[in-house]
């Protein structure tokens, strides 16, 4: 009997990250990228300063219960105003570096969990 992995094609499963760049499903992202299942947006913003109630808007469709936020810049002032943002509408924020955040996505991805993954190389 032959076994085959099944890919669900809308996962979105980071497979690697470093050299400032994140490659999900077999493509390479140098900037920001939005990631969740049947979600990924890459050239979405540039830096941390750009996170708004409008960047954001795609998460709010998708209704994720766990963002995650992975970047090398932890205590950056935004994070706090995205937290408050995101505790009004019931989602957790969770902040860790660009790693943690990729293995973390993947994880909860494919345990059908309710996340979203906003990843800055």
């Amino acid at each position: 009997m032959k076994l085959q992995e099944h890919v669900d094609a809308r996962m979105n499963l980071v497979m690697r990250h470093g050299n400032g760049g994140i490659r999900i499903n077999g493509r390479d992202h140098n900037a920001p990228c939005m990631v969740a299942p049947g979600l990924l947006q890459s050239e979405w913003i540039d830096s941390l300063d750009s996170l708004s109630d409008e960047s954001l808007a795609q998460l709010w469709a998708i209704e994720p219960r766990v963002l995650l936020l992975g970047t090398a810049t932890p205590q950056h002032p935004r994070i706090r105003e995205l937290r408050s943002r995101l505790a009004a509408r019931q989602i957790a924020l969770e902040v860790m570096d660009l790693g943690a955040a990729c293995r973390t996505y993947n994880v909860l991805a494919q345990e059908d969990r309710p996340v979203a993954a906003l990843l800055f190389p």
